[in-house]
């Protein structure tokens, strides 16, 4: 039975999303993608037309796959109160403790492109917005506002520690900081 062109393009999406995720974007050739995808090269051009577009697509996936995963564990580990504020850190801990944990697909992607009028730069950059926006809400919540910026950019500082040193301990680091942080505010 043939493929449709949903399940061609799922497939395409999927495949890139993990290689890229994993190996990075220059890191990353078509070859692969379609062998992993086993789809044919047509199927990539009329489906994305070119490498950039379904690179930017699969972060696009990414960034919404993530994010809704993100905020639903942080809601089910702590669903109100100030102990919410701190669940920002015990999801980031789950998530590092992942066997397929590369850091930050979009800190990697922005780290990979230089031009930062580049699309995936640009989606990098909105993505980093969007979970701003999250921590600040939750942040909110627990009545402690002031200090939204200061718990992202733990988060963002947690992210890169747990890749770069190969230490999922971060997150707990950074949780211990921000029920300092919490407790002074």
């Amino acid at each position: 039975m043939r493929a449709t062109t949903e399940e061609v393009r799922d497939r395409l999406l999927a495949a890139a999303e993990r290689l890229i995720y994993r190996d990075g974007i220059n890191g990353t050739g078509v070859d692969t993608i379609l062998a992993e995808a086993s789809v044919a090269r047509m199927s990539l051009y009329n489906q994305f037309g070119n490498k950039d577009g379904l690179v930017l697509a699969a972060l696009e996936r990414r960034d919404r796959r993530w994010m809704a995963w993100y905020e639903a564990r942080v809601t089910a580990l702590a669903p109100a109160g100030p102990g919410r504020a701190l669940a920002l850190f015990d999801a980031l801990d789950e998530w590092f403790r992942q066997p397929d944990f590369h850091g930050c697909a979009f800190i990697n992607a922005a780290g990979e492109l230089a031009d930062p009028a580049h699309a995936v730069r640009q989606l990098s950059a909105r993505h980093k917005l969007a979970l701003a926006r999250f921590v600040g809400d939750v942040v909110d919540e627990a009545g402690q506002g002031t200090l939204d910026r200061a718990l992202f950019l733990l988060i963002e500082g947690a992210i890169v520690a747990a890749m770069v040193e190969g230490r999922p301990d971060a997150a707990r680091d950074a949780h211990q900081v921000a029920a300092r942080l919490m407790a002074l505010d």
